[in-house]
């Protein structure tokens, strides 16, 4: 068989590298990637314009600039400007497909956009948290030197500060104690898993539809589209036939078919106690949950915009899906 690609001093053949993909789990990003490249394709789109945004956004103002981005990302400078078209169609694609509804979808979704800084102090000795909250309420005592010597998670090491963050990062009783608090509210002892728990709000940060959160809520409508063509779409691996070299004598035998058949954590989770952190980032792109290279039929097409679901608000987190560290 033809040699394809060559990578230093390996060389792969069509059969391959499709077994390399799927060795190394890039299958389904390639799946993802084609049924991309057929949504957008009928999509339009100023190069010129497309070009521009995309060297803006990655600060690429010169020449030599975007020569070294081409470098580094191993594509020819020609390329740059069908990269940078591409993203365009695909941002273009989003607010065709859900900008009409995507303020109504901001405002389902605001009660976990919504931002909170808030002190924390938990242990599991009963007695101790009674004391602790005494002295906090009572005696009007530093909550951040009291956190820093008796908290036992690793809020300890921020004086009890965590946040900013959204109301979806906390455990959701918690959550729901911060949502309804005014900045400077104290809360009692409160029980959560095995934890007792003292928190206090500091600030109340409701979210924005600004045009950072409508590019942000775009994206995560797209993905979770995306997400659900690729559970969908069908994935078939066509037979290679291997290249044979001319002979001389009869072939007395049939030619071989070579076809391939194909504790900290956990307090993140429930607290939100990253402390001091960023804000939390866009969803992680989603993979394909099924790739199956034994599928015979070979008439599955991908799914188009035709079949785009209704948006809807995401599922709350429940007590039973986290752990308490």
């Amino acid at each position: 068989m033809t040699a394809i690609l060559k990578i230093g001093q390996t060389t792969l053949e069509a059969s391959e590298l499709i077994a390399k993909l799927k060795e190394h789990q890039l299958m389904p990003k390639l799946v993802q990637e084609v049924l991309i490249d057929d949504v957008i394709a009928s999509v339009e789109c100023d190069p010129q314009a497309a070009l521009q945004a995309f060297c803006n956004k990655r600060g690429l103002f010169s020449r030599e600039q975007q020569q070294a981005w081409c470098q580094q990302q191993q594509v020819a400078p020609e390329q740059l400007t069908q990269i940078a078209i591409r993203e365009q169609k695909l941002i273009n694609f989003q607010e065709n497909t859900w900008g009409v509804q995507i303020e109504s979808y901001f405002l389902q979704r605001k009660s976990q956009l919504d931002r909170v800084r808030y002190s924390l102090i938990r242990t599991k000795d009963i007695s101790l948290a009674q004391e602790l909250y005494f002295r906090l309420n009572d005696d009007g005592m530093s909550f951040a030197s009291l956190a820093s010597e008796y908290s036992e998670g690793q809020e300890s090491k921020t004086g009890g500060m965590v946040g900013p963050v959204e109301l979806s990062v906390p455990h959701p009783i918690l959550a729901r104690m911060l949502m309804v608090s005014k900045p400077g509210q104290l809360w009692a002892p409160t029980q959560i898993g095995e934890w007792l728990v003292i928190a206090r709000l500091e600030q109340f940060l409701p979210a924005q539809f600004d045009e950072a959160m409508r590019e942000r809520l775009l994206a995560e409508q797209f993905q979770t589209w995306l997400g659900q063509q690729l559970q969908e779409i069908g994935v078939t691996e066509l037979g290679i036939q291997p290249v044979t070299e001319p002979v001389t004598e009869p072939v007395t035998e049939p030619v071989t078919d070579f076809n391939q058949s194909g504790d900290d954590d956990n307090v993140h989770k429930v607290y939100g106690a990253e402390t001091s952190q960023a804000e939390p980032s866009q969803a992680e792109t989603p993979t394909a949950q099924r790739l199956d290279s034994d599928i015979s039929s070979s008439s599955t097409s991908p799914k188009t915009s035709s079949s785009i679901p209704k948006t809807g608000g995401s599922s709350p987190l429940t007590l039973e899906d986290l752990t308490v560290g």
